[in-house]
């Protein structure tokens, strides 16, 4: 199956963006409120602005709109686990604007990437790779989602013509959300590595079931129960 911008009639691909996240969001408020309370207030088009004209690249619609509901997340407080904060799939923390903007100079200047694709989250605790959008107007990966790395090349998600655009990929999370279970990929197969699970402290995390160490201890497994 190939992967599809997903609009429904009226809708922008911005207003599906801001439909998938209100989804995620209260499904964070009620079930990770650790990871909830990390949210930071939204970022104004003056704040979109000024990033876009420091980096020199125009924000795909539905990225935008995503930061104009929250400017990323704050690091967890001192003492507290580090956990919640990488709620995206992947363990994927998301940048505020201003990191996001650190991140993307550096990648141009001292690794000598290709202007236009602009990161959002790295790894939690892991500066070594994380997700970027594809902002380069023309090409036929625009506004699709790809994995960027400090030692190697950038990569799609998915392949250029199909892409996996970030208001897909959200609708997608919402989805695993809602329904207690894996992650569906860019070709609409299961991704039976990438689980979400409730932590302890009340942090929504993403993992492989059968992976060792198991980690974060005393994790829940939407759709099943503890694991070891």
């Amino acid at each position: 199956m190939r992967s599809v911008r997903v609009t429904l009639p009226g809708m922008s691909e911005q207003d599906f963006a801001v439909a998938a996240w209100e989804r995620i969001e209260g499904w964070l408020v009620e079930r990770a409120p650790a990871s909830a309370a990390l949210l930071r207030p939204p970022a104004s088009d003056a704040d979109v602005d000024a990033v876009q004209e420091a980096i020199g690249v125009v924000f795909p619609p539905d990225l935008r709109a995503w930061y104009k509901l929250h400017d990323g997340i704050d690091e967890p407080g001192t003492g507290k686990s580090w956990w919640p904060a990488g709620f995206l799939p992947g363990a994927q923390g998301w940048y505020p604007l201003e990191t996001l903007r650190d991140a993307y100079t550096v990648q141009i200047r001292d690794q000598e990437r290709e202007p236009g694709r602009i990161p959002f989250s790295c790894v939690v605790g892991d500066m070594w790779h994380g997700l970027y959008v594809d902002a380069r107007p023309g090409e036929p990966s625009y506004g699709s989602l790809g994995r960027w790395f400090v030692d190697r090349e950038p990569e799609l998600l998915a392949d250029p013509v199909a892409g996996w655009p970030l208001h897909a990929w959200l609708s997608r999370i919402a989805d695993a959300l809602e329904q207690g279970r894996c992650l569906v990929g860019p070709d609409g197969d299961p991704d039976e590595d990438t689980w979400p699970a409730l932590t302890e402290c009340g942090g929504l995390v993403w993992v492989a079931p059968d992976e060792e160490p198991h980690s974060p201890p005393g994790r829940v497994l939407l759709g099943g129960g503890p694991l070891p």
